[in-house]
């Protein structure tokens, strides 16, 4: 099957599920005050029970030297997307709105929507890229994501959310248990041997069936998310387009553009890495934006909107991208 339409296939069963969580949320099968103590448990169970498995069962010495730069390459990501929104800028006359508007632009959807697409693609590999990404991604969003958030003003509670981030804790942990104990990467087995493995099985296994929960649950929480917004009395504005079409179009062009200039002086990103990068720069805006600007100052409608349009049209976007760049052979 072509990767384009594996993408589109992935993202419109994905899009089925946020569905559903958006009507569970509207009928009040799922309230507010529940879709708050998910994403909680997401962030500081689900998401990093994930993580630590399968940076457990894949980090080998090997992929450490190769893969070290992966987290450089999420937070460069990311960065770009912020580049992007800064050079768009001048073209929108806005005052209250600028910090609201970069944040949007830069911060895309780079986890629970790229997993499912790229566990399907590239398989563990590819999740173990995400993954990493994920540590550069996450460092980014608690420095200069907030910092824009703020007007360019640094804040020592971002950056002790940074060191004690769930998420970069259990890669860490995952990847010195998987270098410093091998034996615990066959735990996965079907068949595991030895009296040390027998007893740490049901361990490992609770802890990936609630990894395994991230990915449906992260879905269904975010429908349930954006249920609760409210915005249907405010009109779409020059800022909303400008967010839009910088985030699902000129965003990952403009990256493509990048990776056509290095590939001329010599050097070319790895297919995994590479394909990765490009799904992520052309997620929608991440779900979480509409917290941040509400806990850091700055347009909480603006964000709300920004997320449920680029959601919506990125089921056609983030396939046809796909389809451009493996096309066109970047």
């Amino acid at each position: 099957m072509a990767g384009w339409l594996v993408v589109l296939l992935k993202i419109v069963a994905m899009f089925l599920v946020i569905v559903a969580g958006w009507l569970a949320r509207r009928r009040d099968f799922i309230s507010g005050e529940t879709t708050v103590t998910l994403s909680k448990f997401i962030v500081g169970l689900a998401m990093p029970a994930l993580v630590f498995i399968s940076m457990l069962t894949t980090v080998t010495p090997a992929t450490i030297g190769q893969d070290w730069y992966l987290p450089f390459i999420g937070a460069g990501v990311i960065l770009f997307g912020l580049g992007v929104a800064w050079a768009v800028l001048p073209f929108f006359h806005l005052t209250e709105l600028r910090a609201t508007f970069l944040f949007l632009i830069a911060i895309s959807n780079w986890v629970y929507l790229p997993l499912p697409i790229v566990d399907a693609l590239y398989g563990m590999e590819g999740v173990r890229v995400v993954l990493l990404y994920n540590v550069g991604a996450q460092l980014i969003l608690w420095t200069v994501g907030v910092w824009t958030l703020r007007g360019g003003k640094p804040d020592k509670e971002s950056l002790r959310e940074v060191f004690t981030n769930a998420g970069i804790i259990a890669t860490v942990v995952g990847i010195l248990l998987a270098l410093c104990f091998p034996v615990m990467r066959t735990l996965g087995d079907a068949h595991p041997s030895g009296a040390f493995a027998l007893v740490a099985v049901p361990f490992f296994q609770a802890i990936k069936m609630i990894g395994d929960l991230t990915i449906p649950l992260a879905l269904v929480v975010t429908g349930a998310q954006l249920g609760g917004l409210h915005f249907s009395e405010h009109r779409p504005t020059p800022a909303l387009f400008g967010i839009l079409g910088a985030r699902l179009l000129l965003a990952p062009l403009a990256l493509a553009a990048l990776f056509i200039g290095l590939n001329l002086l010599g050097w070319r990103l790895p297919e995994i890495p590479r394909m990765v990068a490009y799904i992520i720069i052309a997620m929608p805006v991440a779900i979480s934006c509409s917290i941040f600007t509400e806990r850091f100052g700055g347009d909480t409608s603006l964000a709300a909107r920004a997320i449920f349009y680029s959601t919506l049209l990125s089921i056609v976007t983030v396939p046809a991208i796909f389809y451009l760049v493996q096309k066109a052979g970047l």
